[in-house]
């Protein structure tokens, strides 16, 4: 997949740096983007709203599958040091961007991984694994995948949470996550998005 759109293995556009800052779970954090990743301006609303929210185990393997410039991961790793966390995304300037933001926030226990979707975390598996998604991308082709994926990838009672626009595809996934896992449950609505929740029985 390429071209401008951010879920691309091509970004086409330049790759201007910058740092953005900002205040998440009562932490004061900054972050390197530039264009050609997911809200190269600002964190948006969807992953603030994740963030604050999710669930972190204080130990085992937490993976951030699409990470962008590495936010929703590099939290989790910061609340939780001896939590290891996995980053994931299809865009090389994304991954880049994680793996400086990683070293800017000195962690020691985050693991970054270029790839579509699950393919290049091979046979791992995971406790829990949080999402935002590139709705944008498509529903049935790249999020149920994911969503999918997720329940081969967790360990029993390991645990899914996802943040999506409540008018943009947020009954779609919430019957993805009721197919794939039996049920989900609300865990935060917020500024116009939910956080779907649901456990590997």
């Amino acid at each position: 997949m390429s071209g401008n759109h951010y879920f691309s293995s091509k970004p086409s556009s330049r790759d201007e740096r910058a740092l953005i800052q900002s205040v998440l779970r009562r932490r004061r954090v900054s972050f390197f983007t530039s264009h050609g990743v997911f809200s190269a301006k600002r964190i948006d609303n969807g992953t603030r709203v994740l963030v604050e929210n999710m669930s972190i185990p204080e130990r085992g393997r937490f993976l951030d599958m699409g990470c962008g410039i590495g936010v929703i991961g590099i939290m989790a790793a910061l609340e939780a040091p001896k939590l290891s966390v996995y980053l994931c995304d299809v865009n090389p300037r994304a991954v880049k961007l994680t793996k400086l933001n990683i070293k800017r926030h000195e962690l020691k226990n985050c693991s970054v991984y270029e790839g579509h979707l699950y393919e290049p975390l091979g046979d791992m598996v995971f406790d829990v694994i949080v999402s935002n998604p590139p709705v944008s991308a498509g529903m049935h082709k790249i999020v149920y995948p994911m969503v999918s994926g997720a329940f081969d990838l967790l360990v029993e009672g390991g645990v899914l949470q996802m943040v999506i626009q409540s008018n943009k595809g947020g009954k779609m996934l919430a019957g993805f996550f009721d197919d794939v896992f039996g049920s989900h449950e609300v865990i935060a609505r917020k500024s116009g998005y939910r956080v779907f929740s649901s456990v590997k029985r």
